[in-house]
């Protein structure tokens, strides 16, 4: 007689990744809908349009992008521009590096990290096996890339109709990313050293909105989170090395 298993299957690390990914596409459709509609009416055609979130996928820079492109800008400073906004991913890299498996295939998908694949991965990989991380990221980030350009071309093609009937549609689409961007953001919110360092950049974001630094409000805000959360690190560590030295007395 065969005797039933009360055990549940697992559950395969790219349905878990896709489903993980699935919250990001109310922030990224809305958005990409506008760049979309943004971006034709910048005079760029609805291919070259997709063409751009396919292979430059950068969210705020291809806002950039086509402003300057359509502005005449120079190449170089376009580019320059581009990759000196995207340069926080020199900085999200080696926070997910040791959570990743040795893999020919991370050169590749390395396109798919956004700040909120980023945000996800490293809330979620230290809770998977090694061997289930290379699946659960793939599928994240493809689920997030599909869902991006699916609303570029939505955007591209119908986003005049969708904002002339809805017009309130238009207004609020902008403000999907940064407000997803803050919900993955919130667990964090649990550690003094993270509600610390957050409101920190936070703080120092709108306090340069406000004096109208606006393009060097985000790097120089992040800078500033950075400098703040390695100080607190440095701080905890003297204290715990401190401690041991007395207890060791």
């Amino acid at each position: 007689m065969a005797v039933s298993s009360n055990t549940s299957p697992v559950q395969s690390p790219w349905l878990l990744g896709a489903k993980d990914a699935l919250p990001l596409l109310g922030g990224y459709i809305p958005v990409a809908i506008s760049f979309g509609l943004i971006s034709v009416q910048a005079g760029f055609s609805a291919l070259a349009t997709v063409l751009i979130s396919t292979l430059i996928y950068a969210g705020a820079s291809q806002f950039l992008f086509i402003a300057m492109v359509a502005s005449g800008a120079p190449l170089w400073l376009v580019v320059l521009m581009t990759l000196l906004i995207n340069a926080r991913h020199v900085v999200y890299g080696p926070n997910l590096a040791p959570y990743l498996p040795q893999s020919r295939y991370w050169p590749w998908l390395m396109h798919g990290l956004t700040d909120q694949i980023f945000a996800l991965a490293h809330s979620r990989l230290p809770k998977l096996a090694a061997k289930d991380r290379l699946g659960w990221y793939t599928a994240a980030a493809l689920v997030a890339w599909f869902s991006w350009i699916a609303g570029t071309a939505l955007g591209a093609i119908a986003g005049a109709q969708i904002t002339q009937r809805w017009p309130l549609l238009g207004e609020v689409m902008p403000f999907a990313l940064p407000a997803l961007f803050l919900v993955l953001l919130a667990p964090r919110f649990t550690s003094t050293v993270w509600s610390l360092t957050l409101g920190c950049t936070i703080a120092v974001a709108m306090l340069l909105k406000i004096l109208g630094i606006s393009n060097g409000a985000i790097p120089l805000a992040a800078l500033a989170g950075m400098a703040m959360f390695y100080l607190l690190q440095a701080r905890a560590n003297a204290k715990t090395k401190n401690g041991a030295i007395a207890d060791g007395e």
